[in-house]
């Protein structure tokens, strides 16, 4: 045995295996084309996969990361162009790729298109969270944007109808494929908007449809789509295709669903939890407000055994005796008004009851009266004149027959 030579451990080993495939320049940035063979996509959203071609099979993976930037859903028999870096794993000892991108091919022009609009929108800002407007927890209607006949809005209407029944649901239908299909889905979202402005209560739009090819949900990677979701005053949950599907729309979105059904879900409550919610609310409010008055009662009630109490009700007979006092204060007052007025009224009809004509009758005098005139000067009278002249007892009649001044 070779006493001078040296023995390395496994982990030393791969480590240095990783060491040379990471220095070299052309394994750290690498396209391969093949076939997808043994493809899984985990719950965490990593995707694993073998990459083969009629000799020999590489492992690959691509991270959640960059798997969400794909626009075609992965699946075994396709045939793509893979580009990233190889390198070890070293706890198993086992050399694969590490996917950064991935196209199908003959769809690498799609790709490239989809990757320059994702980037100059990023620059733009219209990926930025500061924009994202919150989805409302429980909207008066929901709007939908898609195609009339597509399975997506039976899909959408159906869900909400379950959770919430009452709930009122607006669709514009537009085309959701094919040629001018972007900006109908554009004019499809600002005209919803304009009726938004108009007073209808669309609270949240649903935009997207069922999946499909990268060719088929192509339009939700336009440019104007992505304008008009980004300008919509209406909070959007983007719902394109299948959970593996992404587009530009998904990124611009206040939301992005998996599926046209989760977007339901997700801007809907469901009506019988919300009632259990209320009625538990409803409960314990009723129930704090019963515990607060009962809790202030007591206070109450232990503060009139107190000498606060005391005070309280020492002050309320002072006050008492105050109005008694003010109270003989003006029955006296009243009572000596009232005397002083009776005092005037009985010296006032003593002096009517001096100038009364009857009482000067009574003391022999006659009150003469001439065509209903009190006659006190002989120089009203003339000869034949009539005359009344009112004694105390009566009246007589006389005709005047001479008249004697007084010198």
């Amino acid at each position: 045995m070779n006493e001078n030579r040296t023995i390395y451990t496994v982990s030393q080993i791969n480590e240095y295996v990783y060491q040379l495939l990471n220095s070299n320049p052309i394994l750290r940035n690498v396209s391969i084309s093949g076939e997808i063979s043994g493809f899984k996509h985990h719950s965490s959203g990593h995707m694993y996969f073998q990459l083969k071609d009629e000799n020999a099979v590489i492992s690959c993976v691509m991270f959640r990361f960059d798997a969400m930037g794909l626009d075609f859903k992965p699946s075994d028999g396709q045939s793509v162009i893979v580009s990233g870096s190889i390198s070890v794993y070293q706890r198993d000892g086992k050399y694969q790729m590490y996917v950064k991108q991935m196209e199908k091919q003959g769809a690498g022009d799609l790709y490239a298109e989809f990757l320059r609009l994702k980037d100059k929108l990023a620059k733009e800002g219209l990926f930025d969270e500061s924009h994202k407007k919150q989805i409302p927890f429980l909207p008066r209607c929901v709007g939908v944007v898609t195609s009339k006949t597509g399975a997506a809005f039976r899909d959408i209407e159906n869900i909400i109808r379950r959770r919430y029944p009452k709930m009122d649901i607006m669709l514009c239908p537009v085309a959701v494929q094919g040629k001018g299909a972007g900006k109908d889905i554009a004019d499809g979202i600002y005209y919803m908007n304009e009726l938004k402005r108009n007073g209808n209560a669309i609270d949240v739009l649903i935009v997207g449809r069922g999946g499909g090819s990268t060719e088929d949900l192509w339009c939700f990677n336009e440019e104007c789509v992505a304008r008009a979701i980004y300008e919509s005053e209406i909070p959007i949950i983007s719902a394109v295709g299948h959970e593996v599907d992404f587009t530009i729309s998904d990124f611009v979105a206040d939301l992005r669903a998996p599926t046209p059904s989760a977007a339901a879900e997700l801007c809907v409550p469901e009506y019988e939890e919300l009632y259990y919610t209320v009625s538990q609310m409803s409960d314990s409010i009723v129930n704090a407000i019963k515990n607060d008055i009962k809790s202030k009662r007591t206070r109450i009630e232990d503060k009139l055994d107190t000498g606060l109490s005391k005070l309280v009700k020492n002050n309320v007979e002072i006050h008492r005796m105050h109005l008694n006092n003010m109270k003989s204060d003006m029955e006296r007052a009243v009572n000596s008004y009232h005397a002083n007025s009776m005092l005037k009224l009985d010296s006032v009809m003593s002096k009517l009851k001096y100038l009364n004509p009857e009482n000067v009758l009574e003391r022999g005098y006659a009150i003469v009266k001439h065509n209903g005139k009190y006659i006190n000067d002989v120089d009203n009278l003339e000869i034949d004149d009539s005359i009344d002249i009112m004694f105390k007892n009566g009246k007589v009649f006389a005709d005047i027959k001479g008249i004697e001044e007084k010198f």
